[in-house]
C-alpha cells in the first residue's frame, strides 16, 4: 500500500500516519526524517544534502528526490509506505509519478484531511496551552501568528496538489474535524474499497 497523506499542518497527518504504521506494518516517509538519515549513512546524496545545508540552504528538489527514492528501494517499503510532508508541489508531485514507474510501482491512494483552518488554529492554540498547562515544551509553530503563515503557505505550494490528483483519480477526502478514532475508521474504510 503506497500512500500519501495530504492536508494543512495540523490536520492530523503525523497522528493517522503513525496509526497506519501500526496497523499495516509500512514505514512513514518523512523527507526531513531521510534527509537526516541520508546524511548521518554518508550516502552520495545524503553528502550533497550536508553539503547544501551546512551552507544554509535549501535542499533542492532533485536531491530531496534522490532521497526518496533511495529510501524507497529499501527492504521495509516492500509492502509500500506512507510519504509525509512530500510531495509539497506540483513539481514533486511529477517527480514521484515519474520515480515510481521508473520501479514499476504507483501510488495506491491520497488522502486529503478535509479541515475548516479556522478551527485548526483553535486546535494549535488549545495544544499550546495544554503543552504549557502540562509543563512540556510548546512547539515553536504552536503559535496562532506563526501557524497561519504556515497555512499560508500550504495553500499557496501544497494544496494544488489536490486537484492534481483528484485528476488522476487517486483523492478520498476524509474528515480531518472529526475525533481522531472517527478518522482513523473512515481511512480504514477507505483503504477496504482498495483492497
Amino acid at each position: 500500500m503506497r500512500l500519501i497523506l495530504l492536508g494543512p499542518p495540523g490536520a492530523g497527518k503525523g497522528t493517522q500516519a503513525q496509526i497506519l504504521v501500526e496497523r499495516h506494518g509500512i514505514p512513514q516517509l518523512s523527507t526531513g526524517d531521510m534527509l537526516r538519515a541520508a546524511v548521518k549513512a554518508g550516502t552520495e546524496v545524503g553528502l550533497k544534502a550536508k553539503a547544501v545545508m551546512d551552507a544554509g540552504e535549501l535542499v533542492s528538489d532533485a536531491i530531496v528526490n534522490a532521497i526518496v527514492s533511495e529510501r524507497i528501494d529499501q527492504s521495509d517499503c516492500a509492502k509500500g509506505f506512507i510519504l509525509d510532508g512530500y510531495p509539497r508541489t506540483l513539481a514533486q508531485a511529477d517527480a514521484v509519478d515519474s520515480m515510481l514507474a521508473e520501479k514499476g510501482m504507483a501510488l495506491d491512494a491520497v488522502i486529503e484531511l478535509v479541515v475548516d483552518d479556522k478551527a485548526l488554529v483553535g486546535r494549535i492554540v488549545k495544544r499550546a496551552e495544554e503543552a504549557a498547562a502540562a509543563g512540556q515544551p510548546v512547539r515553536k509553530d504552536d503559535n496562532p501568528v506563526v501557524f497561519e503563515e504556515r497555512l499560508r503557505e500550504y495553500y499557496k505550494k501544497t494544496a494544488p496538489l489536490i486537484g492534481y490528483y483528484h485528476a488522476k483519480g487517486l483523492l478520498k477526502g476524509v474528515d480531518g474535524m472529526a475525533p481522531i478514532d472517527d478518522v482513523t475508521k473512515q481511512i480504514a474504510a477507505l483503504l477496504d474499497t482498495l483492497a
